[in-house]
């Protein structure tokens, strides 16, 4: 059963409290003509999470490993089966009033603007739905224009804004009334370069400040990389891991490669431990190396030595690979 303890709203540093969070689905499907065959589904099995005022957490797995699920749960849009939530110490379902109060979200295929109004009518309403004073709702919209550059398009009605532009009032619409808490749900997904670059700088900019405590999903792992110091992997509804980028690096064994370009084909003598070829390119002039545990430098020393050594560069492990690596085990 859900804990249905006494619920406080004495100020904390910790916003978001999970415990032993579990959601399961019954499904049900047809054998044969009459018979049918009932199983249940755990999305979200067992996890635990806290996340303190001002965090921007990365919250990150493969398709069907339950971030969705999970962030349904937060916001009050979903019923646990069991386990314990609290955020903003509220518990979501039971106090989902009172809580959409306290929290933001931007889900990257649903949208919360009126479509056929222009983005400014829909920033007008969404004030008064939330009865948020007007001098403060008109200094949070002057920030937002300014920061993520509305203005060319305030009266553009919704329908016709791109997809990048909307994204952009979709997040000034989600902090228009001054949630303590944000959950972003693949907000760039399908967007241009430079609209990614665009809000990556504004979400960045809003977590240096630790006004607000963020939840980030995406499988562009480019997002966390530039916004997110913690992140939280779920993978088969379980928490994987929890800690920073420079852990995962570590606890996952990312391979750093040396590509090193040679004046003339040959094949260096580098019989290293950890050390391994992967690939030759340039008719042999240029041979990628692959590092386990071996610092570069040893290995740039021991081809250097044998000379002809024409250039050298370092690629350090891309979060891509780590994760990929984590979800195969």
């Amino acid at each position: 059963m859900i804990d249905t303890a006494t619920e406080t709203m004495i100020e904390t540093d910790t916003m978001i409290e999970v415990r032993d969070l579990r959601k399961e689905f019954t499904i049900k499907r047809k054998i044969g003509r009459v018979r049918r065959e009932t199983r249940t589904v755990s999305a979200v099995d067992g996890v635990e999470l806290s996340i303190a005022r001002g965090e921007m957490v990365g919250y990150i797995g493969p398709n069907g490993a339950g971030k969705s699920t999970t962030l349904k749960m937060m916001t009050g849009i979903l019923t646990p089966t069991s386990g314990h939530i609290r955020v903003c110490g509220l518990e979501p379902v039971p106090r989902r009033r009172r809580l959409a109060r306290r929290i933001g979200v931007v889900f990257g295929q649903r949208s919360q603007l009126w479509w056929d109004l222009p983005l400014r009518e829909s920033f007008r309403l969404l004030g008064a739905v939330y009865t948020v004073p007007r001098a403060e709702h008109e200094a949070r919209l002057k920030r937002c224009r300014a920061m993520l550059e509305l203005d060319e398009f305030m009266d553009t009605p919704v329908r016709q804004l791109s997809l990048g532009q909307r994204m952009r009032g979709e997040i000034t619409a989600a902090l228009l009334h001054g949630p303590d808490v944000l959950f972003l749900d693949e907000p760039t997904i399908g967007l241009d370069v430079v609209s990614k670059q665009s809000l990556r700088a504004f979400l960045a900019e809003i977590g240096a400040g630790g006004e607000v405590t963020t939840v980030l999903t995406t499988h562009d792992l480019a997002d966390i990389e530039h916004l997110c110091r913690r992140l939280i992997v779920i993978d088969r509804g379980c928490v994987v891991h929890d800690g920073t980028l420079e852990a995962l690096h570590a606890r996952y064994g990312s391979r750093r490669r040396v590509v090193v370009d040679l004046d003339e084909a040959r094949e260096p003598d580098v019989r290293m431990p950890g050390v391994a070829v992967e690939g030759v390119e340039a008719d042999g002039r240029r041979i990628t190396f692959a590092l386990d545990g071996v610092p570069a430098g040893e290995l740039i020393a021991r081809i250097a030595r044998d000379g002809g050594l024409r250039d050298v560069s370092v690629r350090e492990p891309t979060i891509e690979e780590v994760v990929a690596r984590l979800y195969r085990q």
